[in-house]
């Protein structure tokens, strides 16, 4: 008796709150996941104040294209903080405006890359075989031909060119020519993700129940294969801004006067070292913003990971 009474009183003392606690939902578990790296909390921070800033820039008193000679070159100061340029316009607000289309045609880009590379990866990952083949000798043909040269290319193209809705100097043109030679590695990532899951038991059930492909492949698959779909997608936003400042840079982007950090950097090359302000301030912005988004898809692959995922579930 006494054994039972001591087995009954062990028992008894369980906390009743961790016997009637709910179970954690799949979102709750990604987000604590994602709070516990400290690059993606600080890249969250940065993005946010970054995206904050550039959406605030028309309630700065200064045109981002009027010049003002008399105030050319100023050095940084509580009423330009970050100087003026050889017209006189006040950096800051170009560097924010510039921002603008650096943040969209990153944007852009990634909604092109998704467009276009899902689709293809779902088609080569699910039937495999000849169609498989086919498509991947043709990433393969994309993946191995320069391309910044053929960005460079296709941009000074579209410049000689009237297509609708891709005008020289226009951000839609922009985003179009980065976005159609940014698309293979989601491609390659979802063929990955496809071939591996094609193998699953739900998607033989779902064969057996005679479910139609379309409904396998985008209601059953899909879903299950977001996680590294949305870590590359963030990804992309990051080269895509590299590759329009670049583009930019080079004198092949965004023209002047319309600000973007990559034309913003390009013009300063001349007066690097008398105001060197002028390459500071736009390649800061670079850096981090594109490191932040960096730490941030670092941070949403670890909080994705389904086996880590599991494992706390556990």
């Amino acid at each position: 008796m006494t054994k039972i009474a001591a087995l009954e009183q062990s028992q008894s003392s369980i906390p009743v709150t961790d016997t009637l606690r709910p179970p954690e939902s799949m979102g709750s578990l990604v987000w604590r996941r994602f709070r516990r790296h400290p690059g993606a909390v600080f890249g969250t921070i940065v993005l946010a104040i970054i995206v904050v800033a550039v959406l605030l820039a028309s309630l700065l008193p200064y045109d981002p294209v009027e010049s003002d000679i008399k105030n050319r070159y100023q050095a940084p100061s509580l009423q330009h903080p970050f100087g003026t340029d050889g017209l006189g316009r006040d950096l800051l607000t170009r560097c924010l405006y510039g921002g603008r289309v650096s943040l969209f045609v990153g944007f852009m880009v990634m909604v092109i890359t998704l467009i276009i590379g899902v689709p293809v990866g779902m088609t080569a990952g699910y039937f495999g075989g000849g169609i498989d083949n086919v498509l991947m000798r043709i990433i393969d043909v994309a993946l191995a031909l320069p391309t910044l040269l053929i960005l460079i290319l296709l941009s000074a193209i579209m410049r000689e060119r009237e297509v609708p809705l891709l005008e020289s100097n226009n951000v839609m043109t922009i985003a179009f020519v980065i976005g159609i030679f940014s698309w293979m590695t989601v491609a390659r990532l979802v063929r990955a993700v496809f071939l591996y899951l094609r193998e699953m038991e739900y998607v033989t059930a779902s064969r057996a129940l005679g479910a139609s492909t379309f409904v396998i492949m985008v209601g059953e698959i899909l879903p299950n294969g977001f996680g590294p779909i949305i870590v590359e997608a963030t990804l992309e936003v990051g080269y895509a801004i590299m590759l329009e400042s670049g583009l930019s840079f080079l004198g092949f982007g965004i023209q002047p006067p319309t600000p973007s950090w990559g034309n913003l950097l390009s013009n300063a090359q001349e007066h690097l070292i008398e105001f060197p302000w002028l390459a500071i301030f736009p390649g800061l912005l670079i850096f981090l913003t594109i490191i932040s988004i960096n730490y941030i898809g670092d941070g949403l692959r670890d909080a994705l990971d389904p086996f880590k995922v599991m494992g706390t579930l556990e």
